[in-house]
């Protein structure tokens, strides 16, 4: 792939958008439990996030129907910590106040992941990274694995009071969007060939992509949703946001997308469109979102 074909380097990804079927549940769980604060709010939309930095934005759409456990959409969303402390802080109030919703944890090598479930079934993966000059390539795939880390003695180690009275304000953003698709030969062919992520990695059922060399900016897989057609609109994942560093690069993401023939809305302030399953993607830079 051609350098003027690739996203960004400094591209990285926004707040995503989750509908709801009860707000006030939902914003709890965010609060409470992730340790989000609330960023702004109006009737029937709450934005949550770290500081000034949106993560997830809550629209209320009771109306709908939850979707199919084998329908595409929403794997998980994936908040990144800056530190190991950070991390501990909101793995210990979510295991506490919301204990069921934890679903496994992994050393992937390149991070520490600890995995939950919100009150309506999306994906949440809480994680730290380590120092990219501790990550491995071979043949331009990062090398990732999937190890097992005891969540107690991962709090031992790193919880500390500071970090616990401070989690709402210290940093923390959207490091990847994980998302469950019908094949992944036709999630490449969009992502990678189309939208201009690069594969890092990819193991028959998955692919992972991103830009600039980090390990992924979105992941795609087949795991419970293979043979998936387009999504219905229902519950769950409303809107995922790719944030490119430059108006110019915003340009370019608009104009191969038209060479490829996609359908796009422009509104001066982002440029969205629609993945093979219906899954909206919007794309922003300064100054336009």
């Amino acid at each position: 792939m051609h350098t003027q074909d690739l996203l960004a380097a400094d591209t990285g990804m926004g707040a995503v958008t989750l509908r709801v079927a009860d707000l006030d549940r939902m914003t709890a769980f965010y609060t409470e439990g992730v340790r989000l604060s609330v960023v702004s709010s109006s009737p029937g939309r709450t934005v949550l996030g770290r500081g000034p930095v949106p993560i997830v934005v809550l629209e209320h759409a009771p109306e709908l129907r939850h979707a199919g456990a084998h329908e595409a959409g929403l794997f998980h969303t994936a908040v990144l910590f800056d530190t190991r402390a950070d991390l501990a802080a909101a793995l210990y109030s979510v295991a506490t106040r919301y204990p069921q919703s934890f679903t496994g944890s992994a050393d992937h090598l390149v991070s520490n992941a600890f995995y939950f479930t919100d009150p309506e079934g999306n994906g949440v993966e809480l994680y730290w990274d380590r120092d990219r000059t501790e990550w491995s390539w071979t043949h331009g795939m990062v090398d990732m694995a999937t190890i097992y880390v005891d969540p107690n003695a991962f709090l031992q180690e790193h919880l500390t009071q500071d970090a616990l009275d401070g989690a709402t304000a210290r940093p923390g953003r959207v490091g990847h969007v994980h998302l469950s698709v019908g094949d992944v030969a036709t999630a490449k062919a969009f992502y990678v060939d189309q939208l201009g992520f690069a594969t890092t990695a990819g193991w028959g059922e998955a692919l992972f992509v991103s830009a600039g060399g980090y390990h992924h900016h979105m992941a795609m897989n087949t795991w419970n949703s293979r043979g998936a057609g387009r999504r219905q609109l229902a519950l769950g994942l409303g809107l995922v946001r790719i944030e490119v560093p430059a108006l110019d690069d915003l340009g370019a993401v608009t104009e191969r997308m038209r060479d490829h023939g996609l359908q796009l809305a422009d509104d001066g302030r982002t440029v969205a469109f629609e993945d093979p399953w219906a899954n909206r993607i919007e794309v922003t830079a300064p100054g336009r979102g």
